[in-house]
C-alpha cells in the first residue's frame, strides 16, 4: 500500500516530467534548486516558530508546507522518497546509543 508520503512525492515527481502551466511546484522547478531551498530554510523557520508559539494547528500546517518543499528537493535532487523512508525504517528498529545521542548533542 503506498503512503501519502509517497503518493506526494509521485505527484511532485510527474510535475517534474510533465509541467503544467501554473504549477507552484512546476514553478520551483523552473526556478532551480536555490530557490526550493530558500523555501526549505523558509518554511523550516516557520515550523520552528509555529512550534515555539504552541499552536498546534500552525505547527501541522507549517510542517505539512516542509514536507512538501523536502519532496521538491528530493525531485529535484533525483532522490527518491524511498531511500528516506528506508532510513527511517532502519532507524525505527536500532536501539539508540544514548552515549552516542549526547555526543551528537554536544556537537550541534
Amino acid at each position: 500500500m503506498e503512503s501519502t508520503l509517497e503518493a506526494l512525492y509521485q505527484v511532485v515527481l510527474d510535475r517534474k516530467k510533465n509541467p503544467q502551466e501554473g504549477s507552484y511546484t512546476c514553478y520551483l522547478f523552473d526556478k532551480g534548486l536555490d530557490k526550493i531551498l530558500k523555501k526549505v530554510g523558509e518554511e523550516c523557520a516557520e515550523t520552528i516558530i509555529a512550534a515555539k508559539n504552541d499552536v498546534p494547528v500552525e505547527t501541522v500546517g507549517e510542517v505539512s508546507d516542509l514536507i512538501y518543499h523536502l519532496l521538491v528537493m528530493l525531485v529535484e535532487k533525483g532522490i527518491p522518497v524511498s531511500d528516506v523512508l528506508a532510513e527511517l525504517d532502519r532507524r525505527a528498529h536500532k536501539i539508540g546509543n544514548l552515549k552516542r545521542m549526547k555526543q551528537v548533542d554536544k556537537e550541534s
